[in-house]
């Protein structure tokens, strides 16, 4: 089931998909793999393996706020623009923010959607 609205928390080992409205929270983990070889550019194919799972986990959501630390959300950001162009309008908002709980997660998310959308609300001429 897709709710409205997600918050991503990314590093670059793991991310925690958090989908919600205003009665539940669907949490999804998803774990980076490390594929050992000595192949040149290994990491990169397992960095590109992992954000490509973060972003099939964000399909279908409409609005994303991506949190986590500043080089992690750059890669991301990267790998979404390069790999994945369809997803970036989905992202709405970058948050840098250190290891917190999903509860402080989730509610990081509802302030910003609750900013987020007031300032997406049309004004009334007066």
């Amino acid at each position: 089931m897709s709710l409205f609205h997600a918050v991503a928390w990314v590093d670059h080992h793991s991310a925690q998909i958090l989908q919600f409205d205003a009665a539940q929270v669907l949490a999804q983990q998803i774990r980076a793999h490390v594929h050992c070889t000595r192949q040149h550019g290994s990491t990169v194919r397992s960095e590109h393996e992992f954000f490509g799972e973060v972003c099939d986990a964000m399909e279908g959501i409409t609005d994303v706020l991506v949190a986590g630390s500043h080089t992690a959300q750059a890669d991301l950001r990267h790998y979404v623009e390069k790999h994945r162009p369809e997803m970036a309008h989905r992202i709405v908002g970058w948050e840098t923010v250190g290891q917190i709980s999903t509860n402080e997660l989730v509610a990081l998310a509802r302030r910003y959607f609750s900013v987020h959308e007031g300032m997406a609300t049309p004004m009334k001429a007066g």
